[in-house]
This record gives C-alpha cells, structure tokens and sequence, in this order.
C-alpha cells in the first residue's frame, strides 16, 4: 500500500508540469496585451502648454523685478534717497511724509538747510508721560503760535536773550530797540535802568489819558546832551523832593506869565521886577523899588 501512494503522488505531479506546458503554449500562441503608462492626446498638449505658459509668467515676473529694482534704485545700502546707515534712515532731497512721522531726531545733511513744508500748517507737540501735550508749536498760514509754560530765547553762549512766562516778560539784551513809528505801549508798569532814543532822534514819555510815574529807589536823571527837555502837562506840573531839595541852576531861569501884583497908585511904573512868594507857594510878580515891595502886591496870594 505504501508504493501505490508513492507512484500516485509522481503521477499527479508529472500531470501538473504537463499542465502548465501546455497552458503557456496556448498564452504564447495568443495576441499578446500591452498597457502604456503616461499623459497622452490632448491631456499632454495641455500640460506643455501650462508649463510653457508658467515660464513665461516667470520670465515677465523676473523681468519687471529687475525693471523695478532698476528704477526704485534698490542697493545693499537701500532704496532710492534713503538709505540705511548704522545711525539711522538718511533720506537725499524731497520727501513727502502722508502720515504722522515718529523720529527721535530730524536733522539735515551737513552744509544743507532743513526744510518743512506743509499746504496747511506744520505742528510740533511735545507730549508728557501720561500721553498729554504740555508743549506746542504751530506754524500755520495766519503765523506762529507756541504753547507751553515758560519760552526763552537763548544765544549761542547760553545767554538768554528773551523769556516769557504766566508772571513776566524778560528781555536779557543789553539794549531794547524799538523802531515803530509809534513807538511802544505798555498797558502797566515798565522796570529799565535807562530810557534812550536813538541817535538824532526826540524820546517822548506820554501818558494820553492817565498819569505818567518815574520812581527810583536812588534818583531819576533826565540829560538831553544836546536838545531840550519840555514837560507837557493839561493841568498841573508838580515838583517834589520830601527829604531833600530842587535846585534849577542855570545861566538864565524864565518864569513865563506870572501874576503880576497890584502896585500902589503912587508909584513909578518900573520895567524891573522882584519874584516874591506866596505862604502856599505861589510866585507873582512885583514892581521893585528902593526896597521890597511883596507885602505891598501881596493881594495876588488871596
């Protein structure tokens, strides 16, 4: 029994070979099938013409890059007028600013002025910690305007020229020089060591409808050197010295029109006259004579 099983099983084996000898004949005998792998037809035409269209499109992308880097000036250092150096942006001629500019420091190249111009006005704030303006200055088209606590005017040694504040005015110069024709007003009082008028020229001090003050702690000195002094008044001028005196010296003293006293009948008219005084001051005139004649030509003093 176990040689039948033996020979079966070489059997079944050479019937499988034979098989498959002859089901490859018959495949081989057949018209063979071929598949291509791939874009074909319409499709691949389509592909070359986008790939052709994308490299054209890259050309003329290329081609404007350059042009604009050509025309806008592109650098290693930057763009067009600006440049970018290790201390900031440096900008070369006209530039136009459409939006608030933030800059720690603006300033112009060497040996060339700084420029700003504005169709409106040009504004500079200065803001404080809490994001308020304490400081301005406007530049419009009616003049300046500035804003703040105190302004001061300084020269280049740091000497302050001019200063203003809520409380005064102060002028640091050596000399003030008004050349208005009508001079200058002053709505209060004015505190200087001297009043002077240009060289040639008349100074006149007027108060048209109040009362004109010169005080000093140690004196007031009126000097024209070379014109006269006149003192214009409607009413009254008065002369006063509390502690001390008022001496007129001069080679010739004029009194103008002063009252003249009544003379007695009997006397001689005389061209000569005595100055005699009144016990509340007044001066009045009298005909002089062998001796005084003032108790005779008192009745002016009533």
């Amino acid at each position: 029994m176990p040689g039948c099983e033996l020979a079966g099983a070489v059997r079944v084996k050479e019937m499988t070979q034979e098989q498959c000898t002859h089901r490859n004949n018959v495949q081989s005998s057949e018209n063979p099938h071929v598949y291509k792998v791939g874009i074909y037809g319409w499709r691949k035409r389509c592909l070359y013409f986008f790939v052709l269209l994308l490299m054209i499109l890259i050309l003329v992308n290329l081609a404007l890059t350059i042009w604009i880097l050509k025309v806008m000036n592109f650098t290693i250092d930057g763009m067009g007028n600006l440049r970018i150096t290790e201390k900031g942006l440096k900008l070369e001629g006209d530039s136009l600013f459409l939006q608030p500019l933030y800059a720690k420091e603006i300033q112009s190249r060497t040996g060339s002025p700084l420029i700003l111009q504005s169709s409106k006005n040009v504004s500079i704030n200065i803001l404080n910690g809490q994001n308020q303006m304490v400081t301005q200055l406007v530049a419009g088209s009616k003049g300046v305007e500035a804003r703040g606590e105190l302004l001061e005017v300084r020269s280049n040694t740091g000497k302050l020229l001019f200063s203003a504040d809520d409380q005064e005015v102060v002028v640091g110069t050596e000399r003030l020089r008004v050349t208005g024709a009508e001079g200058v007003v002053f709505s209060s009082s004015v505190e200087t060591p001297n009043v002077r008028a240009e060289p040639f020229k008349e100074l006149r001090l007027e108060s048209p409808t109040r009362s004109l003050f010169m005080e000093a702690p140690k004196g007031v000195q009126i000097l024209a050197e070379v014109g006269d002094i006149q003192a214009i008044c409607r009413n009254e001028l008065r002369l006063e010295s509390k502690d001390g005196e008022i001496t007129l010296d001069a080679g010739t003293i004029k009194l103008l029109r002063l009252p003249e006293g009544k003379a007695s009948p009997t006397a001689t008219r005389q061209t000569v006259f005595e100055v005699c005084v009144c016990p509340n001051g007044k001066l009045f005139l009298s005909q002089a004579g062998t001796g005084s004649t003032c108790q005779i030509s008192n009745s002016v003093c009533h």
